[in-house]
């Protein structure tokens, strides 16, 4: 059963739960972009969450902006020195025309007007910018906590997922893309969890935090129960892989 710090409020973490929590991406991703791009004096990341993408494409350019509607993400972003953080929505990017050479969208393209925002992607975009929407769907676990998991996820709390996470689980292969498409690698997120980061990430979900606000905390709590049962000894490390998934083109 999952003990009493496992459980202690573990769903109700808010933008600090995120920070710790949300898987970074591999170096490899931040190094393709930069390679990708026509220069390296500007790169934005839109829907920048706590900046996992962001700080890391400043080890590649010049400055990095990163963009969140959020206060509480963007209060609890990574510093960086060549990063700046401002709150405003991807369907109005508070940019110089013409002035940036990369713009992401990490695990947040499902959330915009995407009309709206690839109308400012033109807008601030160099020529031959690159425009990427990064996401990753359900990792890939061991066989022995896999079935709890992905009952959670599909079934019991399925109901509070918003229509939009389907967009993510296919890893935007449906969605309008109206830019002239790159090749990209084939890279994923690897890591090794023990018990309390792993419920650490689902806390992060969107989905946790409606069935919460929803009254469902007896639904969750049997969650952490059960995958604790699965998963063993609390301090075992088990690896979580996700596949990562790109739509990435250029202006």
């Amino acid at each position: 059963m999952a003990n009493g710090d496992s459980r202690r409020n573990w769903f109700n973490q808010g933008g600090q739960a995120y920070a710790l929590y949300r898987p970074d991406y591999p170096e490899a991703l931040a190094h393709f972009l930069a390679e990708a791009s026509p220069s390296r004096i500007l790169a934005v990341d839109v829907g920048c969450g706590t900046g996992q993408l962001t700080t890391q494409l400043a080890a590649y350019f010049d400055r990095v902006i990163g963009l969140d509607p959020s206060d509480d993400q963007v209060a609890s972003a990574a510093a960086h020195p060549n990063v700046t953080y401002r709150t405003a929505p991807a369907e109005a990017l508070p940019l110089d025309d013409h002035s940036v050479s990369l713009i992401t969208a990490a695990q947040a393209a499902h959330w915009f007007d995407l009309p709206a925002f690839y109308a400012e992607a033109r807008r601030v975009g160099v020529p031959g910018a690159v425009v990427a929407l990064i996401s990753y769907g359900v990792p890939v676990l061991d066989a022995e906590i896999e079935a709890c998991y992905q009952r959670f996820y599909s079934e019991q709390i399925g109901p509070y997922w918003p229509p939009e996470r389907g967009l993510v689980d296919s890893g935007y292969a449906t969605i309008d893309f109206p830019f002239r498409p790159i090749e990209k690698p084939l890279l994923y997120i690897e890591r090794d969890w023990t018990f309390a980061e792993a419920l650490g990430y689902v806390s992060t979900w969107s989905a946790v935090r409606k069935a919460r606000e929803a009254g469902k905390e007896d639904l969750l709590n049997q969650f952490a129960d059960d995958f604790a049962a699965a998963w063993g000894s609390a301090e075992r490390r088990r690896e979580f892989r996700w596949p990562i998934n790109m739509r990435i083109g250029t202006l």
